[in-house]
Parts: C-alpha cells; sequence; structure tokens
C-alpha cells in the first residue's frame, strides 16, 4: 500500500482458479486462470474500484474487502475489455451504488467479450460468471476525481488486446495498468501476432512516460511488490524474449519450453501454453 496524506490504495488477489479444461499443461500443471488483482483507491470517505473481477465468488470476496474498507464507492474502472477483469463489475455496481467507467474503445471490447461469453467464458467456467450487462460509460477528458485527487484514464491501444487503457493517480505517483504491465506472471501472448508485440512496447513506453513509482498490474504474484521499474523491465523482458525465441524455435512446445526455462519463477505456466499454441497456429 502506497499513501499520501489522505489518498492510498491497496490491492486485493483473487487467487488462481482451476479452468473446465482436461488437458494438462506440457510440464504437467492443472490449467488455471492467473491471479487477478483488484485495486482499491481511497480518501477519507470515498474510494475507487479498478478493474473487478470475473466469478461471482470472487466478487462476493472483493465486496467484503469494500465493505471491510468503511469507504463509499463512487466509481469502478475498468482498464479493458478482457472478461477476467470486469464481469463482476455489475455486481459491485448494484451492491454499492456506484458507476461503471471506461473508455469507448474498452467498452466496445466489453460487447465483444459478452457476445463470445456463451461459447468461451462459460465453457472454461461453467455457471461461475453473474451476469455481465456491460453498463459501462465515458467521462469528458478521461477524467474524474476522487476528493478533488484526478484520476486519469490514458489509453494506450494494444497491449495483450485491442483498446487499452491505465489509470493514472498521480498524487500516488501510481498507475493502476491492467495488463499493460505484468508482475510476476506470464503473460498472455494469444493476440500478440501481427505486430502486437511491438505495438504492447509502445504501450509500456506510454506507461514509463508518466514516470510512476508504484504500478499495479491486472496479473500479479502476491508476494512481489509493486515496484514500477522493476515490473516494466521484467514486461519489456518476456516480449523481448519472445520475439528473440519465436524464430529459433519451429514448434509451440519447443518454444514453451524455451520461455519456460527462461521464466521458471513466473506463476502459470497455462498462460504460456497458450500465447505458444496461439503463435505457431
Amino acid at each position: 500500500m502506497s499513501t499520501n496524506s489522505a489518498l492510498a490504495y491497496e490491492v486485493f488477489t483473487a487467487d488462481p482458479i482451476p479452468l473446465n479444461v482436461p488437458e494438462l499443461v506440457p510440464n504437467g500443471d492443472r490449467r488455471m486462470f492467473s491471479p487477478l488483482s483488484v485495486t482499491l483507491i481511497h480518501g477519507e470517505r470515498d474510494a475507487v474500484l479498478v478493474d473487478p473481477p470475473m466469478t461471482t465468488v470472487q466478487g462476493e470476496a472483493v465486496a467484503q474487502w469494500v465493505e471491510a474498507s468503511g469507504k463509499n464507492l463512487t466509481h469502478i474502472f475498468v482498464t479493458h475489455g478482457h472478461g477476467d477483469h470486469w464481469f463482476a463489475a455489475n455486481l459491485l455496481a448494484e451492491r454499492f451504488g456506484a458507476q461503471v467507467v471506461a473508455t469507448e474503445g474498452t467498452i466496445k471490447q466489453m460487447h465483444h467479450n459478452v457476445a463470445i461469453r456463451p461459447g468461451f467464458w462459460d465453457k472454461l467456467l461453467p455457471g461461475q460468471i453473474p451476469d455481465s450487462p456491460v453498463t459501462a460509460v465515458t467521462v469528458p477528458n478521461n477524467r474524474f476525481t476522487l476528493e478533488d485527487h484526478e484520476m486519469v484514464i490514458v489509453e494506450v491501444g494494444h497491449t495483450d488486446t485491442d483498446d487499452t487503457s491505465v489509470l493514472h493517480v498521480p498524487d500516488l505517483d501510481l498507475v493502476v495498468a491492467g495488463d499493460v504491465i505484468y508482475n510476476g506472471v506470464h503473460q498472455f501472448l494469444v493476440e500478440a501476432k501481427n505486430g502486437g508485440l511491438d505495438a504492447w512496447r509502445r504501450a509500456i513506453d506510454t506507461v514509463e512516460a508518466l514516470q510512476p513509482r508504484w504500478i499495479v498490474t491486472g496479473h500479479k504474484n502476491k508476494a512481489l511488490d509493486d515496484d514500477a521499474t522493476r515490473s516494466i523491465k521484467e514486461t519489456r523482458q518476456y516480449l523481448n524474449a519472445t520475439d528473440e525465441l519465436l524464430p529459433q524455435h519451429d514448434s509451440a512446445l519447443s518454444f514453451f519450453n524455451a520461455m519456460l526455462e527462461l521464466f521458471p519463477e513466473r506463476l502459470n505456466p497455462g498462460a504460456l501454453w497458450n500465447g505458444a499454441a496461439a503463435l505457431y497456429s
């Protein structure tokens, strides 16, 4: 947690959950969903939640966490359209009377994830995802306030998916980065073809230019801190290794094993295997 007078932030980490996929990862792991980070930025009375989780159980746990804070939740911000970062938004918005906020591009991607939900998300996590209507709205000039502290939405384009954004909190030297930056978890490379890695690097440059001291990432090993310099560097290293190893290997399995050797401490090799399969398809 970082603080600045009355302003502070805290992180809730939803632990990995098993997916309804019978096949194991090539290294023998069970197929799992990566840990999810949910951020609560709060002042003396009010609070903003960033990237609510995916399942009903996760949403209820976050609701109890918010209630325990004693803060009045005014806004729920969604960094990008992948369902794991917002499917529980309506559950929480109704519970606390909060407004769901996102960029126009993210809202478009949210609608896309609702459209593919029956054939994708619900198959991975049958019966676990709550009703997920898209209720998000945009805010003028991509800015809103928390007790007179400015919350700045910065659009960064393609990262691990299209139309992504981050929330910059200048008074905390904080960026809540969604999936632009990763922290000790294997990165999602399924949408990395056709210049996706270069676009992702440009997005990282945009975040770095904000000069944050702290970055909360959408997928985080909860044993690690939120140091911005380290997490930016490590996210770049992963993308650079992907670029270097792709032409050296002629199969998804060979690439997967090479990446796993380079990044043995990262959580959830299943996410890497999904990306490897997509990159070699």
